[in-house]
């Protein structure tokens, strides 16, 4: 579905700031049966809303295309990933002071792993994720979990079973959400007087410092900065009180929202305004000098992979996320040049990367294969796919680091 109207302000002044062509869903990985069928490609392109500043995707492809039975992420891959989200839960109890068995819902909690940190400190907690599958696991870990989209209906049924939340979480899972509306009387439902609402999202100065333009696929509809986000909580008569940046995903920020005047207002959001302000992030300058970065990134990618093997080197990649299917996409790189893929991801390993239909292999391959150089999809865990495919580099193959500029290490 075309976007005519802002999400979060409604206004119609939506201008075109980049357009990544036609892309198939980035985390519609493939069997190889599916290879027989046609394969579905939407529109990927971002505009901006000029009346509140909202970067969001300007086609909507229905959520239940993209969450489902087969969702292939797990949040628990990564050791990273797994420190950070138990540093969360610990740190919202302890700054929160929450009391033992307050109650604590994470919409779109995939495998349970924020969930297993708040229940380590003593929480009751609910999650509500859409995936079945991811649900399951975290069943089987004794995470309580509804196999639902999060909306004001799904909130009136948990304050009827569950009674009123301490804290409602939502990691990359905000900018997922077409109607926001929905999603905000959902939370001012369920949210105590004092009860907090805290979301995590790339932040969209990172995604145009970083040139992390692989971040942008159809899951991501929203592009989150604090101007239209603090607009958009004054709407629905909420704060967003504070905002703290977080190291993982490239670069991410954690809004904290609650009822209006329930909490102090930190110094923080200024602090982010003016940030915002001084980079003329919302400037049309600023949004075309992206787009032709974006446009100059794909050239000199392309120029290092085609030397790499018109000189006879063998290239893989190391990782299959949902951004790396845009970086592929966009930049055309098949099995003509990437032989394969590596994962130690189960749901993914013997699929093919959507779009391209690369074969996806466990990254044991990488030991018997041998290859010169591996291209990490993965790129802001790459400390840690390094670290874990030590014997590659000690067989002297390479890594290729592709943002937010190509370089070999």
């Amino acid at each position: 579905m075309q976007m005519k109207k802002c999400r979060m302000c409604k206004s119609s002044k939506l201008n075109l700031i980049l357009d990544l062509g036609h892309s198939s869903l980035s985390d519609g990985f493939l069997t190889k049966d599916d290879l027989n069928e046609s394969e579905t490609s939407y529109p990927l392109n971002v505009l901006i809303c000029k009346t509140c500043g909202l970067c969001q995707l300007g086609y909507t492809v229905s959520p239940e295309k993209m969450f489902n039975k087969n969702y292939p992420y797990d949040s628990s891959t990564t050791s990273y990933g797994r420190e950070h989200f138990h540093n969360m839960g610990v740190n919202i109890c302890n700054n929160f002071n929450l009391e033992s068995k307050s109650l604590v819902v994470d919409v779109g909690s995939n495998t349970g792993v924020l969930l297993s940190s708040f229940k380590s400190k003593n929480m009751k907690v609910l999650g509500i994720e859409p995936s079945d599958n991811v649900a399951s696991i975290a069943r089987k870990k004794g995470i309580n979990t509804i196999t639902a989209f999060f909306s004001k209906k799904i909130a009136e049924k948990i304050l009827k079973k569950y009674g009123k939340v301490s804290v409602l979480t939502g990691t990359n899972v905000f900018a997922h959400i077409d109607d926001l509306d929905d999603f905000m009387n959902g939370v001012k439902i369920l949210l105590k007087s004092d009860g907090i609402l805290v979301i995590e999202a790339p932040y969209l100065v990172n995604l145009f410092d970083n040139l992390e333009y692989d971040t942008i696929y159809h899951e991501h509809l929203s592009y989150l900065s604090v101007k239209p986000l603090k607009q958009f909580c004054e709407k629905h008569k909420m704060d967003l009180f504070d905002v703290e940046i977080q190291k993982i995903h490239g670069g991410t920020l954690r809004y904290f929202i609650g009822r209006k005047g329930k909490h102090e207002i930190s110094k923080n959001i200024n602090k982010f305004l003016k940030l915002e302000s001084t980079k003329k992030i919302y400037s049309d300058k600023k949004l075309k000098q992206f787009a032709k970065n974006v446009k100059d990134h794909r050239s000199k990618l392309l120029k290092l992979l085609f030397n790499l093997k018109k000189s006879g080197k063998t290239i893989v990649a190391i990782s299959a996320p949902a951004k790396g299917n845009t970086l592929l996409n966009y930049c055309k790189i098949g099995t003509e040049t990437i032989d394969y893929i590596t994962e130690k991801n189960p749901m993914k390993i013997g699929k093919f990367s959507p779009g391209m239909h690369i074969p996806i292999f466990s990254d044991k391959k990488l030991i018997s294969d041998k290859p010169d150089y591996a291209l990490v999809l993965a790129w802001n865990f790459a400390d840690e796919i390094i670290k874990n495919n030590h014997y590659f580099k000690s067989n002297k193959g390479k890594f290729i680091i592709p943002l937010p500029f190509p370089k070999i290490i």
